[in-house]
């Protein structure tokens, strides 16, 4: 027979993990690099953009246009490093509390 009471003590203590998770996302970093390491964002789990850092070779007026395309590859790259972390970590607050329903996923909702 289907537990509900027992099924709706598992959401709520899936729910607190959840929360404690979410509360820890700005300890996760992740860097992206472009241009061979000459470009370095870093950014952090509220995918906010914590550090830019780049060669001097590349701060010169006429490769300002290649700075520009370089930053918002290595931002783009450190964006797609840190979701996969916030699913991993997201995925390992919440393992074992639910059972596993085909079609959710609870890891896509923080992605």
């Amino acid at each position: 027979m289907f537990d509900l009471m027992g099924m709706m003590g598992k959401v709520k203590e899936a729910q607190a993990k959840m929360k404690e998770a979410q509360s820890k996302l700005h300890l996760l970093t992740a860097t992206g690099e472009s241009g061979a390491g000459l470009v370095k964002v870093t950014v952090n789990g509220e995918r906010k953009v914590l550090t830019i850092d780049m060669d001097e070779s590349l701060l010169s007026p006429k490769d300002k246009e290649m700075l520009s395309d370089l930053i918002v590859a290595a931002t783009n790259i450190a964006m797609q490093s840190i979701d996969q972390k916030i699913k991993t970590e997201m995925k390992a607050a919440t393992d074992g509390m639910l059972p596993n329903i085909p079609g959710m996923d609870l890891g896509s909702m923080f992605g």
